[in-house]
């Protein structure tokens, strides 16, 4: 009985020997799928029975193609230029470690052929991008959803950097979790705080000891300025820098040569006219002003705020700090 087992998963061990060493460039011939089923899983079959279990993948759906250089794998669950893009994603993400990054890409490179590996230069070089150290990303994730789904407060630890450039621990925290959101390649929990009464943007990377607390979690619903749900497109356009204090109109004179920048940082739902003068134009948004002010004193070449005049004061007092460093 043990020398007809291995056989038996011949039709299991062709699939995966196609999919690892097969594509459209380089097909196997039955003689090649032979020698792999022999070397790699120690099952001799004949020609006509290899024949038989290509047959059999295809009315099982598997889209297997073929040509006179042998059978080949023609359509995966992703194309290549898509593993692409989302192994170029896991390596720009900074909140995924360097250890789960280079593991994350090994497993997406084994939805292709091994021929797909040898094109990804730049998964050998994932420590040289600027990444996270927080090794309970995905554990905090998990707790997450299960709060989420179970409507309990969580509760953790909130770290910042120290001049050792390492997370120590800054305060503790207890919210009422409603989502994850991905901000500026950054993971951000986004919570109801009973103690301060606001809502919060927490990076996830910088979370530890997170656990469920068993209280129920506030309603959005009854959170101000939410009691309509989420509206993540009002998030990313009016929070750049996920400061929590209350949005509102501004306005600013900003060069015409940066609009580029301006759409990417508050997308296209803004107000944007001609400037008072050449070359200008004029730009009203609903924003943190907090967020605008640091912001606008990214852009201070190109960027003035006309309005709000309280926040128009604070950014010259800012500059006038910044000048006093400097003489």
């Amino acid at each position: 009985m043990s020398n007809l087992e291995p056989k038996k998963l011949a039709l299991l061990r062709i699939l995966q020997i196609l999919r690892r060493h097969s594509d459209y460039d380089h097909p196997l011939t039955q003689e090649m799928i032979a020698d792999y089923l022999d070397k790699e899983y120690s099952i001799v079959i004949e020609r006509k029975a290899i024949g038989k279990n290509i047959a059999l993948l295809r009315e099982a759906g598997v889209d297997i193609g073929s040509c006179r250089g042998g059978s080949y794998i023609d359509s995966r669950e992703f194309e290549d230029s898509e593993l692409r893009l989302i192994i170029d994603g896991v390596l720009q993400s900074k909140h995924i470690t360097a250890r789960h990054s280079e593991d994350l890409i090994r497993r997406l490179c084994g939805l292709s052929s091994k021929y797909f590996r040898s094109h990804i230069k730049n998964v050998y070089s994932v420590n040289d991008w600027s990444k996270t150290e927080n090794q309970a990303l995905f554990y905090n994730i998990d707790v997450i959803d299960e709060a989420i789904a179970a409507e309990k407060q969580v509760q953790y630890d909130y770290n910042k950097y120290g001049i050792d450039a390492k997370l120590h621990r800054s305060s503790f925290q207890r919210v009422s979790p409603y989502q994850l959101i991905l901000h500026n390649q950054r993971y951000y929990l986004m919570g109801y705080s009973d103690y301060w009464g606001n809502m919060t943007f927490h990076r996830l990377d910088h979370i530890s000891n997170m656990r469920i607390y068993d209280k129920p979690a506030t309603p959005i619903s009854r959170v101000k300025g939410y009691e309509n749900g989420i509206d993540y497109k009002k998030i990313a356009s009016t929070m750049p820098y996920m400061y929590t204090d209350t949005p509102e109109r501004v306005e600013f004179v900003a060069d015409a040569s940066i609009v580029d920048q301006i759409v990417d940082w508050f997308g296209k739902d803004i107000r944007m006219t001609e400037g008072p003068e050449e070359k200008k134009v004029t730009v009203s948004l609903i924003a943190s002003p907090n967020a605008m002010e640091h912001w606008a004193l990214q852009y201070v070449n190109h960027v003035e705020v006309t309005k709000p005049e309280h926040l128009r004061e604070r950014i010259k007092e800012s500059l006038k700090k910044g000048i006093d460093k400097y003489n």
